[in-house]
């Protein structure tokens, strides 16, 4: 067991590299870069500009370990990611300024997913082959299917046509108006955390199926205990030790499915900073 732990140890500078050469190098090989939006925008106004001179000022003009390696240095010397190569701003405070409404949209999604799955997985198993139950798995089956996108892009498209209602669009921060904070996240969050309450419904309800088996159950249920204590006390202890893992695995496609999210109800995140920055926009390219 030690000699796993180490090695696994071992492994998570090597896996830190490759994975910042691989995202570093992906930016790098996009088609097209600032100078070239630069130089559109200034040709389109009807001036000129110097490309060479350019790349030169912004470190383009090395070759891209370089580059790499200044981009590293700086992280690891300075704790800074650079300045933005549009509007010369600093990267890290931009990401700082970013990440609580990720983490806070990631989180709720998680928090809601969790408690609307668990009970329901719960009581779907407890009443295993009833309509209730077919009811239920169905409604797993179609949130697992739905694209968390369309879903969302479905919510601000249709109310809109039909009621003539739209979920708020206008960012409300947590320490200025923290019920209105809450209350313009809550759909968004819903939407976020809708597949992973599929699949978090799914696994419970199969544990919780396989827990009631056990000969512990059976043993408790012939001591004359109620359905609740059975349930609560002692079925779902054991039952939701697999869920918690599956929930794990949850938290990165959670923060990925964020960029979407993000950009659909006009929430300005790590996801919306991200594809601001590859469309060549305000604040800039991260990289």
């Amino acid at each position: 067991m030690g000699a796993y732990a180490i090695r696994r140890l071992l492994w998570i500078p090597v896996t830190v590299i490759l994975t910042t050469m691989i995202v570093f190098l992906l930016v790098r090989f996009i088609p097209g870069n600032i100078v070239d939006i630069m130089a559109a925008q200034i040709e389109g106004s009807g001036g000129e500009i110097n490309i060479a001179l350019i790349k030169q000022l912004l470190g383009l003009n090395a070759p891209v370990y370089v580059q790499y390696a200044r981009w590293v240095t700086g992280i690891v010397v300075h704790g800074s990611f650079g300045k933005s190569l549009a509007s010369s701003q600093p990267i890290t405070p931009m990401i700082l300024e970013r990440i609580p409404l990720t983490f806070e949209l990631g989180f709720m999604a998680l928090i809601i997913g969790l408690c609307i799955s668990i009970p329901i997985g719960v009581y779907s198993a407890i009443r295993q082959d009833t309509i209730t139950d077919y009811i239920l798995r169905s409604i797993s089956i179609l949130l697992i299917s739905v694209p968390s996108f369309w879903l969302g892009t479905i919510i601000v498209l249709y109310p809109s046509i039909w009621w003539h209602w739209a979920p708020p669009m206008e960012f409300i921060p947590f320490f200025t108006n923290p019920l209105g904070n809450l209350g313009m996240m809550i759909i968004p969050a819903l939407v976020l955390g809708s597949q992973s309450t599929g699949s978090t419904m799914r696994m419970t309800r199969t544990m919780m199926l396989e827990t009631l088996r056990q000969d512990y159950i059976r043993t408790a249920w012939s001591k004359g205990l109620g359905e609740r204590v059975v349930v609560i006390r002692h079925a779902m202890k054991n039952a939701l030790i697999p869920v918690v893992t599956l929930v794990g695995g949850q938290i990165p496609t959670l923060v990925g499915g964020s960029v979407i999210i993000e950009q659909i109800f006009n929430l300005p995140g790590m996801g919306r900073l991200m594809l601001d920055s590859l469309n060549g926009q305000c604040p800039g390219r991260l990289f």
